[in-house]
């Protein structure tokens, strides 16, 4: 399976809220047969520009990283779930690919 970074912006909530949103975006992913191996939260910020979502402005972002391995055709049907989550304001996924091994930048060894 492929490895998948999803950069997730939810509206500023309490703490129980933001839980909830975050336990619904995890069950949807496990639901679609993803496996989720790490969720970071990145904190609250002021979003880039004013982002209108579901009929309310929003200026600021709980900004979150979920990374997970899914099946390739995953992130359409995902996508279309989360634009439809009041919740969430912006959801990103992009394919994570695997770490390239940096050479050694003195040439071969002797």
């Amino acid at each position: 399976m492929p490895r998948y970074e999803l950069a997730l912006i939810l509206k500023t909530m309490q703490r129980p809220e933001t839980a909830a949103a975050l336990r619904r975006t995890v069950e949807a992913l496990m639901e679609r047969g993803a496996v989720v191996r790490n969720l970071e939260n990145l904190g609250e910020r002021l979003l880039p520009y004013k982002i209108t979502k579901h009929s309310q402005r929003h200026t600021r972002g709980s900004y979150f990283l979920i990374d997970f391995y899914g099946g390739p055709n995953i992130h359409t049907d995902l996508l279309r779930h989360l634009h439809r989550d009041v919740d969430v304001v912006r959801p990103t996924v992009l394919k994570n690919d695997a770490e390239v091994s940096t050479p050694n930048c003195c040439g071969p060894k002797p």
